[in-house]
């Protein structure tokens, strides 16, 4: 099962966590992972902006997983969730190896756009592997219409940039347009009036 998205947002956080939350209850043997790049409440856990936590596993790649986790160990899996997707590189490979020849139910959760709205890592190549695809949504800030798009409300240009609702925010296809002006313009504002610091002042 794939939980496609859309848009970054305490709301579907809060949503992906909860499926996470219902096979733990469901299933005897589970495992989550998360990519070890989103530090923001260590590396232990996920956890939602309201503060509701499942432990996990922070990995560079999925490749490692199997091994770390322990072969006997992972053999007596029936679960493998895997959180914040969009990171990792060698996400189909590994979905398609757990899902197909070890036997395993894999839900992945992750971003199927990033705030350029281009796909975002891997996540919308694994749709042909998915039994399921559920797409989360969220309401746009500014509206409250649903949401589609992540805004990014800070200067940087980066694709990668972790962060939450002091970096993004979820709008609708308005919002997201208008704001997307509003922030070109504002960062065309401040590099035109960026001033070098007079050799003779020290700081």
């Amino acid at each position: 099962m794939l939980l496609s998205k859309h848009c970054a947002s305490p709301d579907a956080i809060t949503e992906s966590v909860e499926a996470f939350t219902g096979i733990f209850s469901y299933w005897k043997n589970v495992a989550i992972i998360k990519s070890s790049k989103d530090t923001r409440y260590g590396l232990d856990s996920i956890v939602t902006h309201d503060g509701a936590k499942l432990p996990c596993w922070a990995l560079t790649n999925l490749s490692s997983f199997k091994q770390k986790f322990g072969i006997e160990a992972y053999e007596k899996l029936d679960v493998i969730g895997i959180d914040e997707a969009q990171f990792f590189e060698d996400l189909y490979d590994f979905c398609r190896e757990a899902a197909d020849h070890d036997g395993k139910t894999v839900i992945v959760a992750g971003l199927d756009g990033n705030y350029l709205r281009r796909s975002f890592g891997s996540v919308l190549d694994i749709i042909p592997l998915a039994d399921t695809v559920t797409k989360l949504t969220a309401l746009c800030e500014i509206c409250g219409k649903r949401a589609f798009f992540t805004l990014r409300k800070t200067q940087e240009k980066q694709v990668e940039l972790i962060g939450g609702g002091d970096v993004y925010m979820p709008v609708c296809r308005h919002h997201y347009v208008n704001g997307q002006v509003a922030v070109e313009a504002a960062r065309f504002v401040l590099e035109s009036h960026k001033v070098e610091c007079p050799s003779h002042i020290h700081k």
